[in-house]
């Protein structure tokens, strides 16, 4: 693996993005950026591997809610442009809300109505050589050790129908900087993230195939395996067997499944509200 900044910047710059998205993005990352840089140390690993003359579709794990930061701020730092798929419940609340509307993130409706229209706007950033990141998990991992769990279909019929790259990113760290479902930072001692670029998924088992079940699911394993197999070697550890699922658990498929702060205890379940940075699926 190499380390931070021994990969050239991403020279491409995407195609259509107005002006003021992208004084948007340089807004947010003003923000968002040094406040990283200070709670957390970073080290980047792979940066060779991103594309650099095409829109691709990011696939990482989700351990926690400042993943998107993690991820966002290592694609930024390339000059990519990340755009999020996330529920359309974010969209509506007053401050992020606005944010994401003014970065041109993604909203996508849990119900499936709306995933017709997402399809469409990653398809209009895939074109204009920009990254989509897309939890193939479709919310917090519920698995009691962070490892990635069963994943839903969200990010194979988004490759399916676009034929863009898949590229896994994985990272670990994060989760103790803020644990997940945490109600604030744990600043003291300084945490280190690491994250890491792997190679584009191979999927060209499934180029042509119909958008069916079992095709997605077979997708699904596959990206799924890949991004377990990466995060065992960040963690030097061993993941299960079998990928938690949170059917089998009695868990619900998104939203919280725990109360923040909480110690591993189950929560009532609830429908998702709009405080978390949890993404959607496209169903």
């Amino acid at each position: 693996m190499t380390g931070q900044g021994s990969a050239p910047k991403r020279p491409f710059k995407p195609k259509g993005m107005s002006l003021g998205t992208r004084m948007f993005f340089a807004l947010l990352a003003g923000v968002a950026r040094p406040l990283m840089n200070v709670v957390v140390g970073k080290e980047w690993h792979g940066l060779e591997k991103l594309p650099r003359d095409e829109g691709f579709i990011v696939v990482p794990n989700h351990c926690t809610e400042i993943d998107p930061i993690v991820v966002g701020h290592m694609l930024y730092n390339q000059n990519i442009m990340p755009h999020f798929l996330a529920k359309d419940g974010l969209f509506r609340t007053p401050v992020l809300g606005a944010a994401l509307r003014g970065a041109k993130q993604i909203p996508v409706e849990r119900s499936g109505a709306g995933a017709g229209k997402s399809l469409i706007a990653a398809q209009e950033v895939l074109d204009g050589g920009g990254a989509v990141v897309i939890y193939p998990e479709g919310t917090l991992t519920r698995d009691p050790e962070l490892w990635p769990m069963k994943g839903r279909t969200g990010a194979a019929r988004l490759a399916l129908g676009t034929g863009a790259k898949v590229v896994p990113v994985v990272h670990w760290g994060a989760q103790e900087a803020f644990p997940r479902y945490a109600k604030s930072f744990k600043i003291f001692p300084r945490k280190k993230v690491h994250v890491v670029v792997g190679d584009p998924i191979d999927l060209g088992a499934f180029a042509g195939s119909t958008a069916d079940k079992a095709t997605l699911e077979a997708m699904t394993d596959v990206i799924m395996k890949a991004i377990t197999a990466m995060l065992e070697d960040l963690r030097g550890e061993k993941a299960p067997a079998e990928l938690w699922d949170p059917s089998a658990h009695q868990q619900a498929s998104h939203g919280r499944f725990v109360e923040r702060g909480a110690k591993g205890e189950e929560a009532p379940q609830t429908k998702n509200d709009a405080g978390t940075t949890e993404t959607g699926d496209l169903q």
